[in-house]
């Protein structure tokens, strides 16, 4: 599998060159439509529509609940390796995802990312339905300090691996709280083992 590259030092924020990431192992028996992709036209409202709620210090995150797709799962801090391959949350653990440590935690001014395996050989993993989620649709990060951020979302988009969005999802972001979930789309190719697409959906801090 081929996975995105940090750039050295700035990899609290960034990612390098336009590799998506690969978050299966193989794909499912689900047609080959695959997993379900954005609606057309569900890239939603900008960010700066949303009034910006204070910002939180840092607190690492240990759960994250998105009602509408019935998701419902723990997180695991993931990073990069030192070759700068972006780790992803363990295969034998595929209802679990995985927040991206060197970044915003959520609830701080910044994109905190959270990532996470859309199948595996065995059947669907966490963000399976990830492509279903529209705008308004809520997602809630349970933080290690007690507090629970509520994200609403603000879009949701399909993008080639070969021109993924590393600024629109590693920042820098705006002077509020922000959320990106990212996780594989598109078509499934059989040779190379990968889907053709990132779906990303972005969200911003309400509560």
């Amino acid at each position: 599998m081929a996975f995105t590259r940090t750039r050295g030092a700035a990899a609290a924020v960034t990612l390098a060159g336009t590799a998506g990431i690969s978050l299966i192992v193989a794909g499912l028996a689900a047609g080959p439509a695959g997993p379900p992709q954005p609606e057309a036209g569900s890239h939603g409202v900008e960010q700066h529509h949303r009034s910006p709620r204070p910002v939180l210090p840092r607190s690492a995150p240990l759960r994250i609940d998105i009602p509408a797709i019935d998701v419902h799962a723990e997180l695991v801090p993931v990073a990069g390796d030192p070759h700068g391959t972006l780790e992803v949350p363990p295969l034998d653990r595929p209802t679990v995802a995985g927040w991206y440590r060197p970044g915003a935690s959520p609830g701080e001014a910044g994109n905190a990312v959270v990532v996470g395996h859309v199948d595996t050989r065995h059947g669907p993993a966490v963000f399976f339905n990830l492509g279903r989620l529209r705008p308004g649709d809520i997602v809630r990060i349970s933080r290690a300090d007690g507090r629970v951020v509520t994200f609403a979302v603000d879009g949701v988009g399909a993008y080639p691996k070969g021109n993924f969005p590393t600024t629109l999802v590693y920042g820098p972001g705006g002077p509020g709280a922000a959320l990106r979930l990212v996780t594989c789309g598109g078509r499934f190719d059989e040779r190379s083992r990968d889907y053709s697409h990132n779906i990303v959906v972005r969200a911003s801090a309400v509560r």
